[in-house]
């Protein structure tokens, strides 16, 4: 793994980055720009990074006073942090092994899709001056090209447990966490709830391989575990076809209900499908004009 192919990762997320439209419709015109709007606007309000100076007005709390600004002034200002909802985003890609998938279906894996997808979200994140960070990495969340190419040599190296850990986050943090999440639904939820219960506002990406929606195979076929020793061998592989997209359709309801719960969003997408398209329906869950 090189320098160069965490690069190549990056202008990849940025070049699907430049696909979606701008956010907001009365900011930008789309070929100008790519925002995400609102979600990444500075502005002053409730934060916990210093934002700016100005000068005190009637109503304005004397607890919000910098004196230290003050004292080498004849005015009196106050201290704005920046508003921080969803301020920073954090970004997930499963590093299971089970990612590595990919049927005669697909030109791409399950990890380079969601890889991609991540950053390309992220990419988004860094044009409208929005923090951005990989969960579980070493790096303190930034807003320049560079942590694209941090974010992208760390997926790459693939480390992490195949679900996310908590950690700490700023408050009103975003995520976007890609994946295939083909783990339980109770394993899911044990890592998705502490981070929903300490105010992060996130969107699971179920990243699947075609193969995996239809069971497209037929006759004897061997399948085996990517992750382990198992294996199955079925003489009419056509016979387990409705049973296995009826358990799929389970799995996936009981995800779409977590998140519901929770309050984050859920999507699915396949590999053989436009990138694009995925970013797009996180760009309208993010902006909230799913919700309009």
């Amino acid at each position: 793994m090189t320098k160069a192919q965490a690069l190549t990762l990056a202008d990849r997320a940025t070049h699907q980055a430049q696909a979606l439209p701008p956010l907001l419709v009365e900011a930008e015109r789309i070929a100008a720009t790519v925002i995400l709007g609102e979600h990444g606007r500075k502005r002053a309000g409730p934060g916990e990074s210093f934002w700016q100076y100005r000068p005190y007005s009637f109503g304005d709390s004397t607890q919000r006073i910098d004196w230290h600004k003050s004292a080498r002034s004849s005015h009196v200002y106050i201290r704005e942090n920046e508003w921080e909802a969803a301020n920073t985003l954090w970004v997930w890609s499963s590093p299971s092994v089970s990612m590595d998938f990919r049927s005669h279906l697909a030109q791409v894996t399950k990890r380079e899709r969601a890889q991609l997808l991540s950053l390309a979200i992220a990419s988004l994140a860094v044009r409208s001056q929005e923090r951005v960070s990989a969960l579980g990495s070493p790096y303190a969340p930034d807003h320049t090209r560079t942590q694209l190419v941090k974010i992208a040599d760390w997926f790459l190296k693939g480390q992490g447990s195949a679900l996310p850990g908590f950690a700490r986050m700023p408050r009103f943090s975003g995520a976007v966490l890609t994946g295939d999440f083909l783990e339980t639904p109770q394993d899911i939820a044990r890592a998705l709830t502490p981070m929903a219960e300490a105010g992060v506002k996130g969107h699971l990406v179920q990243v699947t391989d075609p193969a995996e929606e239809t069971l497209p195979y037929h006759g004897r076929v061997e399948f085996h575990e990517m992750a382990g020793p198992a294996k199955f061998l079925a003489s009419k592989t056509e016979m387990l076809r409705e049973a296995y997209v009826q358990k799929l359709a389970e799995h996936r309801s009981r995800l779409r209900e977590l998140c519901r719960s929770i309050g984050w969003s859920f999507i699915v997408h396949r590999t053989d499908e436009s990138p694009t398209r995925a970013l797009l329906a996180l760009h309208a869950l993010i902006s909230g004009e799913a919700a309009r």
